[in-house]
């Protein structure tokens, strides 16, 4: 069994890095390089940084806080935001990104999953998949979540995974920032639809709720606010989980210096 990723997000706007509840109400949380390192020298195995606001403002993603990120960090990094053509895919891989994440723009055209898939390969191809509890299941929201697309998000994944996607990156919209633990039927309803890697997005405090999203199906576990807030860190987030019997990489993630 392949160990799970414990993934720190960074939703950067601006070049600051900004946390809210349900995509909204955004607040600064800190400098992006500065808490890359630190996730890193934490044990993160990767990290995912997102531009929150290059969709809804037409443009792609500010290079300038990828390159900055870039140069503190050896582990892999996914990067989003914006991301509408094979030029903004060569334009953060020649920043520093390792993969590039699509959303919105393989909604409105789903053969840009096909392009890219072509033209990059599968394994730097990563669809951001955003959803929300509907009448029948969950359903796929783009534009930063503020308009629904008309998909099920189970079957919005199965036809990326068809098209070239590589990884999916699922994040609830309920939940996101709450606290309230991922949303544990939507996680498992993507995951009977696909084989491919799946990180859970949305939600996490403990790590109980790490735990859950893991034998729920995620391969990669991403949180955001409990690292930014040092509610806990990555190395002890691990720990939790290699408690719990579940297989992680505890070689990266050294012993907190506090307790």
């Amino acid at each position: 069994m392949l160990s799970l990723r414990v993934i720190p997000c960074l939703d950067v706007a601006d070049g600051r890095v900004v946390k809210g509840v349900r995509f909204a109400d955004l607040a600064d949380a800190g400098d992006p390089a500065e808490l890359a390192a630190r996730y890193e020298a934490e044990g993160a195995d990767e990290l995912v940084l997102l531009d929150v606001r290059a969709t809804l403002a037409r443009r792609g993603t500010e290079l300038a806080s990828v390159r900055r990120v870039r140069r503190v960090l050896s582990i892999p990094l996914t990067v989003g935001g914006g991301v509408r053509t094979r030029e903004d895919v060569e334009r953060l891989l020649a920043a520093g990104a390792d993969r590039v994440a699509v959303n919105s723009a393989a909604v409105e055209r789903p053969d840009l999953l096909d392009e890219l898939a072509s033209t990059f390969g599968t394994q730097c191809l990563v669809l951001a998949l955003d959803a929300r509890r509907g009448g029948r299941g969950h359903e796929v929201l783009v534009r930063a979540g503020s308009a629904r697309a008309g998909l099920r998000a189970a079957s919005w994944a199965r036809e990326a995974e068809r098209r070239g996607a590589g990884e999916i990156l699922l994040t609830s919209h309920d939940r996101d920032g709450t606290g309230a633990g991922y949303d544990l039927e939507l996680l498992a309803a993507v995951r009977r639809a696909v084989r491919l890697p799946l990180v859970a997005s949305g939600g996490a405090r403990t790590v109980a709720h790490l735990v859950a999203a893991a034998r729920a199906g995620a391969d990669g576990l991403l949180a955001a606010s409990i690292f930014h807030r040092r509610t806990t860190s990555v190395a002890r987030v691990k720990r939790g989980l290699a408690r719990a019997g579940l297989p992680v990489r505890l070689d990266s993630a050294p012993l907190p210096t506090q307790p």
